[in-house]
């Protein structure tokens, strides 16, 4: 797996000079789906008071904003079809084989809702999981598949009009681990203890439904940027070395995206959150200040670095 620093330099040497060309069309592009989108909406609000002067029905107006979503999308999406492969064809996919070269990318599929559903990451039930950007191969002898998720779940409100709410958008991994974890252990952002403080904080935290027991940790600092669930104290403990928790510290301060991992037989699982598609390109801003492949790549050395620093304490888990 190529260093950070190798993999900027590829970037701006080698994929750099077709983001220029790339920002050349996405400027008109953009200029193309502005100009369109004007003459949509005037088509539209001309289309509805059309209706609504023969039908005089007030229907006409409440339905006309969901029809006018729905056909732009629909037209939104069909215009940037082509720029989004083209980008996707010559920024993504040699990016991922300069990442290494055991790597291989399908931009139409995703990772599997049974990893989703067995990390125990997330506790709301899965009742619908889109994706795409799916990578799957090995990284130093790691075997691992990610790909960008969102995943949602349903609920009716008091009408009893259906409605789908995210419970997780962003960049979920799986990776392999050689050794089975006979518990199951969760770390999650801590946004109890930030939010309320110590006291209260710890006492939502030991409260929380449908979560396996609250393990205390020794380090103060990853205390207060994570919590840590298990069916098994001790083996939550082996796992979570200071070298590893170090990791994932250094990682919570170098990513403003909040980070959920989990250890379930024999995966490693990591979500990061990004409430937005990875790698669509900006089609409104430019393609130059295109940082997100660092991010990629940061977050991806640490889905390793982890499953390594296990390695590291094999001698421990026999003991377990």
């Amino acid at each position: 797996m190529k260093s950070k620093s190798e993999l900027t330099d590829y970037y701006y040497r080698i994929l750099y000079p077709t983001l220029q060309l790339l920002e050349k069309d996405r400027v008109q592009l953009s200029h193309r789906l502005i100009t369109v989108g004007v003459i949509y909406t005037i088509l539209v609000v001309l289309i509805a008071s059309t209706i609504y002067g023969f039908l005089k029905n007030n229907n006409v107006f409440i339905f006309a904003p969901f029809g006018y979503l729905v056909g732009g999308g629909i037209i939104y999406n069909y215009l940037i079809k082509d720029y989004t492969k083209e980008f996707k064809d010559k920024i993504i996919t040699p990016l991922i084989k300069a990442l290494d070269k055991n790597l291989h990318y399908s931009p139409d599929y995703h990772v599997g809702n049974h990893h989703f559903t067995n990390s125990k990451i997330f506790t709301s039930q899965l009742d619908k999981l889109d994706g795409n950007d799916y990578v799957k191969g090995e990284i130093d002898d790691v075997n691992i598949e990610f790909s960008d998720l969102h995943a949602q779940t349903k609920h009716k409100d008091a009408k009893g009009n259906t409605h789908y709410q995210t419970i997780f958008q962003g960049l979920f991994i799986v990776t392999d681990f050689n050794k089975h974890f006979k518990a199951q252990t969760v770390i999650l952002p801590d946004t109890a203890q930030s939010t309320f403080g110590d006291y209260i904080g710890n006492l939502l935290q030991s409260h929380n439904m449908g979560r396996n027991e609250l393990v205390k940790m020794d380090s103060v600092a990853f205390e207060k940027e994570f919590v840590v669930y298990s069916s098994d104290q001790i083996e939550a403990r082996y796992i979570l070395s200071h070298a590893l928790m170090e990791k994932l510290l250094l990682f919570k301060k170098h990513s403003n995206h909040p980070l959920s991992l989990s250890f379930v037989g024999g995966k490693v699982y990591l979500a990061i959150a990004y409430n937005k598609d990875l790698f669509e390109p900006s089609i409104f801003h430019s393609l130059l200040k295109y940082k997100i492949a660092m991010e990629y790549v940061g977050t991806l050395h640490l889905a390793v670095g982890i499953v390594e620093e296990l390695k590291l304490n094999q001698k421990l888990w026999s003991k377990l």
